[in-house]
């Protein structure tokens, strides 16, 4: 049997970012409720990094306190999914997975982004360990080895330039991407990265670990561990169920919102990787505050116009 029930604001994602802002919101009194489907984007990574006084902390020991923090402060935690939303007069009605039925007057999409990875063989299996795509997220981890950059677009010189400065023994495989310009071939050169023509057909690994990078025509170029460049697609369909309209970007696609994560659909807010797709577990987590906050603001302004016409017509 289904349950309706209603809250101030209801979260829809329960990572760094939604988590965050249901801290923010609960601190101040409102009623929230977080709606985690478990389905945390870094849960394959040994350690989440550059997260200050946590830094190389287990995502999922992460997310465990802060769950912990936000009970604490009395919002709720509902491990379930959010599959559909529809506006009402006062707000929003969204439907779970398990059959309940949430109102609430605001909404906050925290929901993430999903990596699409290029299709060889291997990088999926080893995504989020030897197979990476951040240098700040785990350039550290692998200074000093046998990186392999898999080239698919003009931009994988750049990440070949980032990782470089992590170690002299980088390898750029041209793969799909556009040949190089006389300056990327120059600065690729200076910086003595070796460069492999010819399509990648599959990553090898031994005993769960990355050895090797395969090429079509027979190569195998021996590495430790392998750079990508997903392609990054925000959870957007509650979004577009209320409306809204995903925006393209250079990496993907994602929720439009202005720096307070306030998007074109009102009473809705958008926090971390559904609005910004670079957005690290440190920057999801500021973003997460600042919507928190901006949501409780909005709402004191209508309890407050809200109050001044209750006691006009009380006064009439």
């Amino acid at each position: 049997m289904s349950t309706s029930l209603t809250h101030d604001v209801a979260v829809i994602g329960g990572g760094a970012a939604g988590l965050s802002a249901a801290v923010t919101l609960a601190r101040s009194l409102r009623s929230v409720v977080v709606v985690d489907a478990g389905e945390p984007r870094n849960a394959p990574a040994a350690g989440a990094h550059n997260v200050l006084g946590r830094e190389g902390v287990a995502p999922l020991e992460l997310l465990a306190t802060g769950r912990a923090e936000a009970r604490h402060y009395g919002a709720e935690i509902r491990a379930d999914g959010a599959v559909a939303a529809r506006h009402l007069d006062t707000g929003f009605e969204v439907d779970l997975a398990g059959g309940d039925t949430l109102r609430v007057r605001r909404l906050i999409l925290a929901t993430g982004l999903v990596d699409e990875l290029p299709a060889i063989p291997g990088v999926r299996e080893l995504w989020g360990r030897s197979v990476l795509h951040c240098p700040y997220c785990h350039g550290w981890e692998v200074r000093g080895t046998r990186i392999g950059v898999v080239g698919t677009s003009p931009m994988s010189v750049h990440q070949t330039l980032l990782f470089r400065q992590l170690s002299d023994q980088v390898t750029l495989f041209l793969h799909t991407m556009p040949d190089p310009d006389d300056e990327a071939w120059a600065q690729l050169a200076a910086l003595d990265v070796q460069v492999v023509t010819g399509e990648v057909s599959e990553l090898r690994a031994q005993d769960g670990e990355l050895r090797s990078v395969a090429l079509a025509d027979g190569q195998v170029v021996d590495v430790d561990s392998v750079v990508v460049a997903p392609r990054f697609h925000a959870r957007g369909d509650l979004y577009a169920q209320l409306g809204g309209t995903l925006v393209d970007h250079p990496f993907g696609e994602m929720v439009p919102a202005d720096p307070s994560g306030r998007t074109e659909v009102t009473g809705v807010w958008a926090a971390g990787n559904a609005h910004d797709l670079a957005a690290t577990v440190a920057g999801a987590a500021a973003a997460g505050v600042v919507a928190g906050g901006a949501v409780n603001a909005d709402l004191v302004t209508a309890d407050a116009q809200a109050a001044v016409r209750s006691r006009r017509s009380v006064g009439r």
